[in-house]
């Protein structure tokens, strides 16, 4: 058995839990943030057979594209005399992070 953790975008979240109870995955939902742009993230936790991990990560890999965005950023190296603007800049965002982990034991009491 494998445990697998998604880190994926808020927006993507809803939509790829009901495709994965759709094939039958048991998934929980955790809320997240991500360290960067301090924007919200899900993370997606599966306990899942190892043969059926390809068609897990496939579903996830279909559904959560990345995605250009503008977004605000401060001068990091300014004076607290100083005055300074947030000016756009231009990122990525969505996709998915996958970790994959070995279980040794599993229990559901």
């Amino acid at each position: 058995m494998k445990l697998v953790l998604a880190i994926i975008h808020d927006e993507d979240a809803f939509h790829i839990m009901d495709l994965l109870n759709a094939k039958g995955f048991s998934v929980t939902k955790l809320a997240s943030t991500g360290g960067f742009l301090r924007a919200g993230m899900t993370t997606l936790i599966c306990g899942v057979n190892e043969d059926r991990i390809p068609e897990l990560v496939e579903v996830i890999k279909k559904k959560c594209k990345s995605r250009k965005q503008i977004t605000s950023v401060n001068a990091m190296n300014v004076n607290a005399n100083e005055n300074f603007a947030p000016y756009p800049v231009e990122v990525t965002v969505g996709g998915a992070t996958i970790f994959i982990l070995n279980v040794e034991e599993f229990m559901k009491v």
